[in-house]
């Protein structure tokens, strides 16, 4: 073991190295211009092994008013260059995602603990919102209308917004901040980032990357800026005028204070909050993928996914063949390093967040649940962190608290239902609107689910599960998660102003209501 670990050492070095992060680095980053941040160090420690990765210095008020000035400078010229030669830009930083795609999947897994798969997932993620925004650069449409004045023609377009605010959270490190990022970028914004304090490492691998395509390219300086700090820091941006729009990744606590903060100032905001999502396995479903499905949606990203499975609504019939099935898949999951491929579950991103899973199997208990497989915090060689902790299973009742609230852990909760409309009663029968699943073979189940008397989610699925999103959908959630919608489809219109222009090419002015004036 102790080998591995001396190789696991020398790899994170070189994958620092490729990435050109020292061991420890006192610098944020605006994009182009570095500076050293006056406030309190960050340190960031893996949760794979407990050791210390880098650390960045904080954003103190000097700080964060450098870059705000800097993100707004660089605006008034950025939005001067064409969507296509934005485009062009954001495609060259896809070209340098692939080349660093292997030390970046690395280093995400190594600082979030997810899996090496999921770590270059992720950043394949990343080169994929590159290329969808490279055919958006071109496709910025508006549209044209017919006047009801004669010789008049009305159109809408839509114009950059300026400054966009990104606070994210340390389950996707890089990717959300590139779903918002590439698009503002081709919509004609500049961007100030603060990623989370658990993850501020992948942070910085990123503004290195980019800052070589930008540098290339003689992009203006404060397209990209970088505030790496605690809640303090996000409050400078909620609260600042000059940022007109803040997209906010994080629980539902967080993005009410964030809702408020920018609502009072009459700004606009992106949130993706909690999820509770839930799958329902009818008594047509598929046994087979349903299993599969709710295995990786429970236990994926060690349960810190925002969209991970964490109640699955079973009909009657086979709810004690789904019980036997998913125990048996339990005991055969193999917990440890996530940079060891044979793997399928890492840590938690900290102790913190192992308490609140020790504290969630405890009220489930405490409300009348049945534990179906153990929970629990490994120990031992290996697990020197103590961040790794067992997946577990527990039949409960969709009325309990602590069901109704989401633990990011990877605990799953079984609910029983005999008929379909108590099913998706069961499944909307919470705050959090994110994602959603069915597993039927029934076309009827299928479409009622998809109708307006089924999901209320922004997400909702048949036949695969509640994690994972394609880029080319927009994603996000209702209720309490916001409302907002990243990446595909048309979600970069939040990213710009829209506008409504009349022409009048006549030579008459006809006014409103047929009002006319003796002159």
């Amino acid at each position: 073991m102790q080998e591995v670990l001396t190789d696991m050492k020398t790899e994170i070095e070189e994958v620092l190295n490729a990435l050109n992060i020292k061991p420890v680095n006192p610098a944020g980053s605006t994009g182009l211009v570095d500076f050293k941040g006056s406030g309190k160090e960050i340190a960031s420690y893996s949760p794979v092994d407990g050791n210390l990765i880098a650390s960045v210095g904080s954003c103190g008020a000097d700080d964060y008013e450098t870059v705000i000035v800097k993100a707004q400078e660089g605006f008034k010229v950025w939005r001067t260059w064409t969507a296509p030669a934005r485009g062009e830009v954001v495609r060259q930083i896809g070209d340098a995602l692939r080349e660093k795609k292997d030390p970046l999947g690395k280093l995400v897994s190594y600082e979030m603990g997810k899996s090496l798969q999921e770590g270059l997932g992720e950043v394949q993620e990343m080169i994929d919102i590159c290329d969808f925004a490279v055919g958006l650069s071109r496709q910025l449409y508006g549209l044209t209308m017919h006047s009801e004045r004669p010789l008049h023609r009305m159109y809408e377009q839509y114009h950059p917004m300026g400054v966009v605010g990104i606070i994210s959270a340390f389950n996707f490190p890089v990717a959300v901040w590139s779903w918002n990022t590439m698009l503002a970028w081709v919509c004609g914004d500049t961007c100030v980032w603060k990623p989370s304090e658990k993850a501020p490492i992948s942070a910085v691998a990123c503004q290195n990357i980019i800052k070589e395509v930008f540098e290339k390219n003689n992009v203006p300086e404060g397209v990209s800026g970088l505030v790496h700090g605690d809640y303090t820091v996000g409050e400078m941006m909620t609260n600042d005028k000059r940022v007109p729009l803040v997209s906010a990744t994080g629980s539902i606590r967080m993005g009410k204070k964030v809702a408020v903060a920018v609502g009072a100032r009459l700004g606009k905001t992106l949130l993706e909050l909690g999820g509770n999502n839930a799958v329902i396995i009818t008594e047509n479903a598929d046994l087979n993928i349903s299993i599969v499905g709710a295995l990786f949606g429970a236990v994926g990203t060690c349960g810190q996914r925002c969209t991970s499975t964490r109640r699955l609504i079973i009909h009657e019939s086979v709810y004690d063949e789904v019980k036997n099935s998913l125990a048996k898949a339990y005991g055969q999951l193999r917990i440890g390093n996530p940079l060891d491929q044979n793997n399928h579950v890492g840590p938690l991103i900290d102790k913190q967040a192992v308490e609140a899973y020790l504290n969630a199997l405890e009220q489930v208990k405490a409300e009348g649940g049945n534990i179906v497989v153990e929970g629990g915090v490994l120990e031992g060689e290996g697990y020197e962190s103590g961040c790794y902790v067992k997946p577990a299973i527990a039949e409960a009742k969709n009325s309990f608290q602590i069901v109704q609230n989401e633990t990011f852990a990877p605990i799953l909760y079984l609910l029983k239902y005999s008929d379909i409309d108590e099913a998706i009663g069961l499944q909307n029968g919470v705050v959090q609107g994110l994602s959603s699943a069915i597993m039927t073979t029934d076309l009827r189940q299928a479409e009622l689910f998809l109708s307006y008397a089924g999901s209320d989610c922004g997400i909702a699925n048949v036949n695969i599960g509640t994690s994972g999103a394609e880029i080319g959908g927009a994603f996000g959630g209702e209720k309490e998660t916001g409302g907002g919608r990243e990446s595909g489809s048309d979600a970069w219109k939040v990213y710009m102003r829209r506008q409504t222009n009349t022409i009048n090419y006549s030579t008459e002015l006809p006014l409103a209501q047929g009002i006319k004036f003796d002159l």
